[in-house]
């Protein structure tokens, strides 16, 4: 009587894979007031007011054999630096300094792979699109304890729009949050080759001046009271008619954080919609969370329907321990309360099935018809528990010899 169970667990990774690139285009534009305020606050980057000389300099020694892993490189970082400021700028400078861009593969779709083998490969190939770089930074920051997660969305570049979704980061380091993209401050690409140049361009960048290039699909990453939405950041020039959001961003955060995956990606597909679906990168981005949403509560829908089917298959084992004790006439004898315990405790384990089974949410459809057959059989089980249950009331209602009876009559 055990019932079939299909998981389908899909993972959703990052779509796209775009790098910096060099270009003799003005950097200034003449027609709007916003894109020059833009470049300017891009121009007023790079320069650092902490030296993390020493760092950089422990990190460039760190042994081949602890760069195999994630793990490895966690525990070089948290063995060799104290704050949060040191250790983020470890992970960063591990990672713009260790990985080349796989300009071959900027094209091809890497959404099927899971985080893990994304890391694996990147770590054994030492190359990789801005998803692998994302994945590496995001594992190896979370591992040394500072809490951080990954950003998709899109750039611009000059005024241009690119046609490819990319990933960054963002961390929380002592307390407040800064972005990183570690894929960009690895280097460029020139024609069609990667030129190799870490710099420290997108290290700990604030929101202000990353806006000038990033755009995230979901507005909360943005680290930003006043986020654009699509069509701001697409022309460069303010809609001075927009309703004044005040975000609070930490608070939305904290929310965010709170929620399970599956409350994550609804409510990260309503903000991205509310934000305006400006372009196929963002509207397949919204049709990924949408889709995620729905495959997260299948599969959670699965996981408990595999709990109940396991449930339901260790009582219809108990019961038929029962019935096979009853066909021997209950020997060797047990008390009349062993006997009530056995057939309760059947019956307590039915209900629940039958309970619980009739909550399961949304399924794929070859997994409805498995949960249609795990309800029929509980139906059936508990039928036959009820069949039990009478048979030994009326055996505990008599004597020794009624009892006897009982199993030389015809029932």
């Amino acid at each position: 009587m055990k019932s079939k169970i299909t998981t389908s667990v899909h993972r959703q990774g990052g779509s796209g894979h775009e790098l910096r690139l060099k270009t003799n285009h003005s950097l200034v534009s003449k027609k709007t007031s916003i894109l020059l305020m833009l470049f300017f606050a891009q121009f007023a980057i790079g320069q650092m007011d902490t030296n993390y000389s020493y760092v950089d300099s422990k990190m460039s020694s760190i042994p081949l054999d602890s760069t195999t892993t994630t793990s490895g490189i966690a525990n070089y970082i948290t063995s060799n630096f104290s704050s949060q400021d040191e250790k983020i700028r470890a992970v960063y400078y591990w990672t713009t300094n260790n990985i080349a861009y796989d300009v071959a593969n900027m094209y091809q779709p890497n959404n099927l792979d899971s985080p893990q083998v994304k890391i694996s490969n990147t770590l054994k190939y030492r190359k990789g699109v801005c998803i692998h770089y994302a994945e590496v930074f995001n594992e190896i920051a979370n591992k040394i304890g500072i809490k951080t997660y990954i950003v998709g969305g899109y750039t611009k570049q000059y005024g241009q729009l690119s046609r490819i979704a990319h990933a960054w980061n963002v961390s929380q380091v002592d307390g407040k949050w800064f972005l990183f993209d570690a894929t960009w401050g690895a280097g460029s690409i020139d024609g069609n080759k990667f030129v190799k140049k870490p710099n420290s361009t997108y290290f700990k960048k604030d929101s202000e001046r990353m806006i000038a290039t990033h755009m995230p699909f979901d507005y909360i990453w943005q680290l930003s009271n006043e986020p654009l939405n699509n069509n701001e950041f697409i022309s460069g020039k303010i809609d001075a008619m927009k309703p004044k959001l005040n975000l609070d961003y930490n608070a939305e955060i904290a929310k965010y954080e709170a929620l399970t995956d599956a409350e994550k990606a609804f409510e990260a597909a309503k903000r991205i919609e509310k934000n305006g679906l400006a372009n196929n990168m963002i509207r397949e981005n919204h049709n990924l969370k949408k889709n995620e949403f729905t495959v997260r509560n299948q599969n959670k829908s699965v996981e408990k329907l595999i709990e109940i089917s396991a449930n339901f298959n260790g009582a219809i084992t108990d019961l038929n321990n029962f019935i096979f004790f009853r066909n021997k006439r209950f020997k060797p004898e047990q008390t009349d309360e062993a006997l009530q315990r056995m057939i309760k405790d059947v019956r307590g384990i039915m209900d629940k099935c039958k309970d619980e089974v009739y909550k399961i949410g949304a399924l794929s459809p070859e997994n409805a018809t498995n949960l249609n057959s795990l309800k029929r059989a509980i139906l059936d089980g508990i039928e036959k528990t009820k069949e039990n249950e009478d048979f030994l009331k009326e055996y505990l209602s008599k004597g020794v010899v009624g009892r006897k009876l009982m199993f030389t009559n015809k029932r």
